[in-house]
């Protein structure tokens, strides 16, 4: 894999994909994390799809969500449970979110530990989304677990606890420094380079 050409030729696109992400609009915030929340062991754009219907919605009742996570979404009872919290909690989590005098670590570590769905994962998956991550943060999936692990970063593509997932996190930021290409470019690159494209 020769990452740096990859990048070179991805470059652009990606930058402007990071730039969609810092100018989201803050009102569309609850939709990421919803849309964070689905998509453990699922396919990402069936989980916008199904994040897009549950917003079309007027009654986000756990019935009505279930229905339309069925088809789209593995584990959807467990989820739509999730998501029926996460909307109670949204008002105390969008304050917190936007809380400008809150570390990024400090508010990934906070929604790892107070949304129900949500792990560091999740939690890093959700700040990049809305723009906030600042190549601080990593999202640890499959894709960039299997990635690190082909260029020998790391010797297995399993996270075990929260403190393997932080070591895990400390190996690609040095990685990213290293080759001097920031984080969360390369988390994309790494995305595209395993889907064919840039996506979220």
């Amino acid at each position: 894999m020769n990452l740096l050409k990859e990048y070179h030729e991805k470059k652009k696109k990606i930058k402007e994909r990071l730039n969609e992400f810092k100018n989201l609009n803050k009102k569309d915030y609850l939709k990421e994390m919803i849309f964070c929340l689905l998509t453990p062991q699922s396919n990402a754009k069936k989980c916008f799809l199904a994040t897009e219907e549950i917003f079309k919605i007027k009654n986000k009742t756990e019935e009505n969500i279930k229905r339309i996570l069925k088809t789209k979404t593995r584990f959807h009872n467990k989820k739509a449970k999730f998501v029926v919290e996460a909307l109670k909690q949204w008002k105390e989590i969008e304050r917190i979110v936007n809380n400008p005098n809150l570390n990024i670590v400090e508010l990934r570590n906070y929604l790892a530990d107070n949304v129900k769905g949500y792990g560091l994962k999740e939690a890093s998956h959700f700040l990049r989304n809305i723009g906030k991550s600042d190549n601080k943060i990593a999202i640890l999936d499959r894709h960039i677990l299997n990635n690190l692990k082909s260029l020998k970063i790391i010797y297995e593509n399993k996270i075990k606890t929260k403190n393997h997932y932080l070591e895990i996190e400390r190996k690609f930021i040095d990685f990213s420094n290293k080759i001097n290409i920031p984080l969360d470019e390369l988390d994309l690159l790494f995305w595209s380079i395993k889907t064919g494209e840039i996506f979220k």
